[in-house]
Formats: C-alpha cells, structure tokens, sequence
C-alpha cells in the first residue's frame, strides 16, 4: 500500500501542505528576505524586460565575432548616446508641457465644468441632461482628484528620488550579469528537475523563453510606434499638451486589453476641455491609431495574436492589481502565459504515462 501511487501522491500533497501551514507560523523570520526583495523587484522585472530587448543584439554581435562583455558595453553606450538624444532632442518640450499642465491643472476642472454646462443649454442635447444635473459635478470632483493626486506623487520627490536612485544603481549591474550569464540559467535549472523529465523539462524553459521574448519584444515594437502614430495624429488636430499625453500612452498600453481604454480617458479629458469637437477629433485619432496596431502591424510583426481570451485578460489585470498593484497588473499576463505553458507540459506528461501504462493494465487484467 505504501507503494501505491495516489498513496506517494496524497502523501506528498498533505506534506507540501503542512509546510506550508508551518511556514506561516514563522513569517516573522522570512520578513528580512521579503523587504529585500520588494526592494529590488522593480530593478529585477526592468532588467528582465531590458534582457529580453537586448539579448538578440548580444547575441548577433556575438555571431560576428564580437566578444560577448564587449558587446554589452557597446550596447551600453548606445543606450546613453539614445538618453542624450532624448534629453537633447525630447526633453525640453515634454517638460514644458508638463509644467504647463501643473500649472493649468486647477483650470482645467473649471473647462470642464464650463463645456458641460454648455452642453446642458444645447436643445438638442438638453434632453439627455435631465435627471443628471449633478453629473458635470462628479466628473468634475473626480478629475479634480486625480489631479490633486498626481500632484501629490510628482511632490513627493524624496520617495521617487530614492526609487529612482536605487533602480540606477542596480539595474545595469543586474542587466550586465543577465546578458552576459543568461545562457547558463537554462543549464543549472535543468538540473534540478528530475532526469526521467529533464528532456520535457527542457522543451518546457526553450518555450517559456521564447513566449516571454516574443511578447516583450513585440509589445515593446507596437506600443512605440503606437506612441509615434499617437503623437503626430495629436499634432494634425492641434491637442494641448500632445508629447505629453503620448508619452503617458505608451505604458498604459502595456496593459492588456484595458490599457488603451485607460489611456484614451485622459486624451479625451484634455480634447473636451477644448471643444468636444477637438474631443471627437481625438477619438478618431486613437481609434485609427489603434486599429493600425491591431490589424497592420500586429500581424506583421507578432505574426499571430497570444491565445489569451479577453475576458481572461481583464480577470488577469483585475487579480495582478490587487495582488500587487501596478507591477501586478504589468507582469500578470506573462505570469499567465508561464503557468499556462507549465501546466500544459505537465498534462501532457501524465496523458503520455497514462498512454503508456494502459497495455500494462490489459495483461494484468487478462
């Protein structure tokens, strides 16, 4: 009976189980090791994210008989010279509409305020007002909360200073190790898992790889050209503060399937205080903008579309945000496409033995 599988296998999820009920009594002794690791989360996940962009860059100048530390370096280099370029060439004007936009920012309610009412007195539109007068107030709170909000982050230089400063000083340190001793992850992982399944397991890491860089890379691609679209569609119908809110796009897209709807509300916000024609103009430029990204270039450069269904997508964001915030909802559906790719692997493993045992099972019973 001790021998029996389900026995091993009831046996090894009980235990698994008691050390995780163990391991809660003691958390105490592991909240050194979790403060360390928040800490360094954000410079693990940008150097992860710079790994993937890079690495193809490392390894092709590898292919030309490059060596792979010079390589690196070079590519350092790079990256500053494109950070001059961007202090130089980008920066002035985004800081100018940013100070802009502090500055203006108590105004800005006020628009709004002011473009509802007009819309209220319109005879065609007065009749979708009624029963809603208070409806340009409470928009007109929130957004006035939101802009006391970001004020109060960009005020709090002392908590963004040290962040900052703590990603500068790690993540090329990281990045470094990662680009230069990446490939030797694969093996040592490899050898962990048990030789029966070494071969399996090694497909099971060549595909998680390849799924993150695909991704990451893609993304990457689509949601800088999307910003570049974004920007000169901006500039043709003349929208405040069009760097700006470009800029602000670009992350914003990096969440699936709700980002571009979050990044299209302050567009719209900024286009209504104007006129809501400029409103309805910039509607259109973020729905071409968008479809462009769906149906041109996404085919072309991701090749096919991630198997995640969207509804899925937003239940993902929806559980990464409370777990962890922002930096949950960023890493949730990579997390996904991993634990998909493993389970897959796993399922197809036990389909395989099962397969295999079936004959046995026949002679036994004949």
């Amino acid at each position: 009976m001790l021998q029996h599988k389900y026995f091993r296998t009831s046996l090894a999820i009980i235990s698994f189980l008691l050390i995780l009920y163990l391991g809660s009594k003691v958390m105490f002794l592991f909240m050194p090791l979790v403060a360390i690791i928040k800490l360094l989360l954000v410079p693990m996940m940008l150097s992860g994210f710079m790994y993937y962009l890079l690495r193809p860059l490392v390894n092709y100048m590898e292919k030309k008989k490059i060596n792979r530390t010079l390589s690196i370096l070079l590519l350092y280099l790079a990256i500053i010279g494109l950070f001059i370029l961007f202090w130089a060439l980008v920066w002035p004007t985004l800081q100018e509409q940013i100070q802009n936009f502090m500055k203006n920012a108590p105004y800005l309610v006020q628009g709004l305020q002011d473009q509802f009412n007009q819309l209220r007195k319109t005879p065609v539109l007065s009749r979708f007002f009624q029963g809603e007068s208070d409806l340009a107030t409470r928009l007109s709170e929130y957004l006035n909360n939101a802009i006391t909000w970001v004020t109060n982050s960009m005020s709090n230089l002392i908590t963004v200073i040290s962040g900052i400063v703590v990603v500068i000083a790690t993540l090329p340190i990281i990045l470094y190790y990662m680009l230069k001793d990446g490939h030797k992850l694969s093996p040592i992982v490899q050898s962990l898992i048990p030789r029966k399944y070494r071969k399996e397991g090694q497909e099971t890491l060549k595909d998680i790889d390849a799924a993150l860089s695909s991704f990451i890379v893609t993304r990457v691609l689509l949601n800088v050209i999307l910003g570049i679209l974004l920007y000169i569609g901006f500039l043709i119908i003349g929208l405040p503060y069009s760097l700006l809110l470009a800029v602000i796009s670009v992350p914003l897209n990096f969440i699936p399937f709700v980002g571009s709807l979050l990044a299209a509300i302050p567009v719209l916000i900024v286009g209504f205080i104007e006129s809501p024609t400029l409103a309805l103009w910039a509607l259109v430029i973020v729905i071409i903008a968008q479809q462009i990204q769906d149906n041109v270039l996404s085919p072309i450069i991701y090749g096919k579309r991630l198997d995640v269904h969207p509804l899925t997508t937003v239940l993902l964001v929806l559980i990464g945000g409370d777990f962890y915030g922002i930096i949950g909802v960023l890493i949730a559906l990579p997390v996904y496409m991993i634990v998909k790719i493993i389970f897959l692997r796993i399922y197809e493993i036990i389909v395989a033995e099962r397969v295999e045992e079936a004959p046995v099972i026949k002679e036994d019973l004949s």
